[in-house]
């Protein structure tokens, strides 16, 4: 099914809107420190490798498919190892020029009830690991469309954003702004090879 251009912007909208509400910022911080205070800290070793994996997924992601491409033969497939990569890269630089315009700071540095997994000094709103998460997700369902490669994408993604909100690292919206940025820049960039090859 695809999403109109239109839907998407409502999309990025509404949670811009629900980022700046007051409301939303109780609920952030209710959330997000119910579950980093109540989390069980033996699982905190498992939770930051998911997040940090998030990493490594994205770099694979482009490099795997352009070489699958590459060996086989497959045009197509290299050309969606490429546009995964721009994806990524752009996820990575548009996630840092948000976070260093928003200076959202942490939910460890405001709410003094949470102890996070691990002290960053970076500011909050994207959640990188989550956009770079939901980049690598997108990226896959983008080039093999069915639903047992959608499922554990976006379960993986999905995993990764929970595991930024119950670190006390992150707010459920940079956790939602941060998908919303990783999925739009595949598109962004599906948009941007269309027009290279022309």
């Amino acid at each position: 099914m695809r999403v109109s251009f239109k839907l998407k912007l409502l999309f990025a909208a509404l949670i811009l809107s629900f980022t700046l509400s007051s409301h939303a910022q109780n609920f952030d911080s209710r959330l997000v420190e119910n579950w980093s205070t109540s989390r069980n800290y033996s699982n905190d070793n498992f939770f930051l490798g998911l997040s940090q994996s998030a990493d490594y997924v994205a770099i694979g992601t482009p490099i795997s498919l352009w070489a699958v491409g590459l060996v086989k033969g497959d045009k197509a497939l290299k050309q969606k190892g490429i546009q995964s990569a721009m994806a990524t890269l752009g996820t990575y630089g548009t996630a840092y020029l948000m976070k260093n315009s928003i200076k959202r700071e942490r939910p460890f540095v405001t709410l003094t009830s949470i102890t996070p997994i691990q002290f960053k000094d970076s500011y909050s709103m994207p959640s990188g690991s989550t956009s770079v998460a939901f980049a690598s997700a997108t990226s896959l369902v983008a080039t093999f469309p069915k639903w047992y490669v959608a499922v554990p994408a976006y379960t993986y993604a999905t995993a990764v954003g929970y595991s930024r909100i119950r670190s006390g690292e992150h707010y459920p919206t940079d956790v939602l702004a941060g998908a919303a940025l990783g999925a739009g820049s595949v598109w962004v960039s599906g948009k941007l090879m269309k027009w290279i090859n022309k």
